[in-house]
Order: structure tokens, then C-alpha cells, then sequence
């Protein structure tokens, strides 16, 4: 695959919009990045609040930087705090650990770009993030957070 296309990243947004309001969610913001960190589509739903924006893109570029979904990032934040202090501050604040950021990948498993959304509880923003690149036609990857082993 060639990268994530315009036409693509408006499809995220717009099915996760749709999604939300299938749902009864608070109001979303959706930020969708490509591979190399840049925006590519963004809306943010009336009454969405003033950091959403920052948030939802946190979100996104964290998982891209990572290379791992938010769930898995929020996962290892609590494992290794510490790291994530200075993950923080190497970053200029911009990675956000938690569920919400999604990978976007090609059918190859290539990662194309990062999907984030903030304004509902963190499952719920993921779960719209999820179904959004689903109707893409691409493949989602929000990070599984490895069980403990006993």
C-alpha cells in the first residue's frame, strides 16, 4: 500500500462520528495522522471541549511513536511509569498512554497512520475508532495489553 489516503482518513472520521451518535456518546474530536505523524483529516463535534483537539491527537501520534495501540501504551505506562515521565518530556507532552489511539494498518500489516479520539470514556473513544477504520476498509490495531503470566 501506498500511504493512507485522504479519502480514507475522512471515511474514519465520519464513521467514527457516526458511530458516536449511535451510541449516545459525549461529544468526540477525531484526529487522523498518517505514517510520518501529520494530520490528515479532523472534526471536532459541537460542544466537544477546548483540549480535545490536543488529546485526541496525543492519542494518535503516541501509538504512531510507539508503534503500539493506546491500550497497550496505557499497559506499559503503568508498568513503567517512570518512563513514560520522560517519555512526556522527550515527546514536548505530545504522547497520550491510553485507549483511544488506534494503528491504522494496511492489509500487508503495514502501519499507514494512527487514529486518535478523545470526549467519552477511553473504550468508547476506542470503539469508535475501531469501527471508523474498519468501514475504511483497513485494519485496526488498538494494542492488547499482554495478560499476566502467573
Amino acid at each position: 500500500m501506498i500511504g493512507l489516503s485522504l479519502q480514507q482518513a475522512a471515511r474514519i472520521v465520519d464513521a467514527g462520528l457516526d458511530r458516536a451518535r449511535e451510541l449516545g456518546l459525549k461529544p468526540l474530536t477525531i484526529a487522523v495522522l498518517d505514517a510520518g505523524g501529520h494530520l490528515v483529516a479532523f472534526k471536532r463535534q459541537d460542544q466537544s471541549g477546548i483540549l480535545r483537539p490536543e488529546i485526541a491527537q496525543g492519542k494518535a501520534w503516541g501509538a504512531l511513536g510507539m508503534g503500539l495501540g493506546g491500550r497497550a501504551l496505557a499497559h506499559r505506562a503503568e508498568m513503567a511509569p517512570a518512563f513514560f515521565v520522560s517519555l512526556a518530556s522527550v515527546s514536548q507532552g505530545r504522547v497520550v498512554p491510553v485507549p483511544g489511539g488506534v494503528l491504522i494498518r494496511a492489509a500487508d500489516n503495514e502501519i499507514v497512520g494512527a487514529v486518535g479520539i478523545s470526549g467519552d470514556y477511553p473504550d468508547n473513544d476506542e470503539a469508535c475508532a475501531v469501527y471508523g477504520i474498519e468501514q475504511a476498509g483497513l485494519h485496526a490495531d488498538p494494542g492488547q495489553a499482554p495478560s499476566v503470566k502467573a
